[in-house]
């Protein structure tokens, strides 16, 4: 799918669900060739993996230390060295019914420090750059029939992909059953036209494309983060640990992120207090101080996707990378032709049985071009 689901041959009618380039995607694709080589790449055993650790060693805390005063909102990364990756989370705690393939093989990295936004960027934040820039998001403006050649012009109009629940049980390797494109959805209105962030200034900003971010991210003084960046500041100086907190999903009882509880996608049980989307900061930070590095929403990294950049990263003669930023371009083997950035964190729809990416190494993607009401982002400041 494109950015608004609209081509040539898809003429669905307004909330009708699209195939999807801009959710991101859980499966394994037969279809491309070039997987089935990645995979035997990315399922090698780690040069340094040692005996129980699954190939992850120390990290070291860089010496850099914060200089002037904080910028507001945010906190200070000491940045350093790190194992960068996810080990098979399968038969763990939590784990999910992924391998993660494309979070492997496991590699040392460097990252200076760096500035990062305490939270995600919220409804009252993006109000207050669009009220003093006039931005207007992609999500909020008429797409332009030169870019989408053939299209009926009655799929022509403004909107955003809103996640809305079956009526029943269907099968989990379709995920066209639980999306849909919804004219009229956009960071104003997250699931539809009638819908309102009023009340809500503390939400996570969502319907925003990447290029809105960066439209933020400049405005503030900031930018994007690196995938490397944000793996390093949600596991907070941990090693290998499943989540930012440790390795016990809920360590006493404790909920420390919102995530899915029940049925997915038909059953939300919200036993976390949350049946979608939860304020900022109503978890407990991870030891950086930083909220929601798991679930809430998804945040967007400036890298491209690739499956097999680790495996590049981990045959390159200078090691560790330092400041890596991601591959020069993007190949998605479960949607050739189809540029993906960088997703991290998972949200509120990620569960035990479907998606799992609240485990911290894990690796989302998404089309860039697209807004939808599970993903949104913070900013770093070097």
């Amino acid at each position: 799918m494109t950015r608004r689901g609209i081509s040539p041959s898809t003429k669905p009618p307004p909330g009708s669900v699209l195939p999807l380039v801009a959710v991101i995607g859980m499966g394994c694709s037969a279809a491309a060739v070039v997987w089935a080589v990645c995979r035997a790449v990315l399922d090698r055993p780690p040069a340094a993996a040692t005996a129980g650790g699954f190939g992850f060693q120390a990290t070291v805390s860089g010496p850099e230390a914060a200089t002037g005063t904080a910028p507001p909102g945010m906190v200070w990364i000491p940045g350093g060295e790190f194992s960068m990756g996810c080990a098979d989370p399968r038969g763990r705690p939590a784990g999910g019914p992924d391998p993660m393939r494309d979070a492997r093989p496991i590699h040392r990295v460097h990252v200076d420090g760096f500035w990062m936004d305490r939270t995600e960027v919220t409804n009252a934040q993006f109000r207050e750059f669009v009220d003093a820039t006039g931005y207007v998001t992609i999500a909020e403006r008429p797409p332009k029939a030169e870019d989408f050649p053939g299209a009926p012009p009655e799929n022509l109009v403004p909107g955003g992909l809103v996640f809305t629940p079956p009526d029943g049980p269907v099968p989990l390797t379709n995920h066209y059953a639980w999306w849909a494109y919804v004219p009229g959805a956009d960071w104003r209105h997250p699931t539809g036209p009638d819908s309102s962030i009023e009340g809500r200034d503390d939400d996570p900003v969502v319907q925003v494309a990447h290029d809105d971010a960066i439209a933020f991210a400049d405005w503030a003084g900031k930018r994007l983060p690196t995938e490397a960046e944000w793996e390093f500041a949600a596991r907070g100086g941990l090693s290998g640990s499943l989540f930012p907190w440790g390795d016990d999903f809920r360590p006493g009882g404790r909920f420390m992120a919102n995530t899915w509880q029940g049925v997915f996608p038909g059953e939300n049980t919200a036993a976390d207090g949350f049946a979608g989307i939860a304020p900022v900061a109503r978890f407990p930070p991870n030891a950086y101080g930083l909220h929601d590095m798991a679930g809430n929403v998804w945040e967007r990294c400036a890298d491209w996707y690739r499956p097999d950049t680790y495996a590049v990263a981990a045959d390159s003669p200078v090691q560790p990378a330092r400041n890596p930023g991601g591959p020069p371009d993007s190949f998605d083997p479960q949607e050739p032709g189809q540029n993906k950035r960088l997703l991290r964190g998972g949200s509120y729809l990620c569960s035990e049985l479907y998606c799992a990416r609240y485990i911290v190494g894990t690796r989302g993607k998404g089309e860039p071009s697209s807004g939808s009401n599970h993903v949104g982002f913070r900013c770093v400041k070097p």
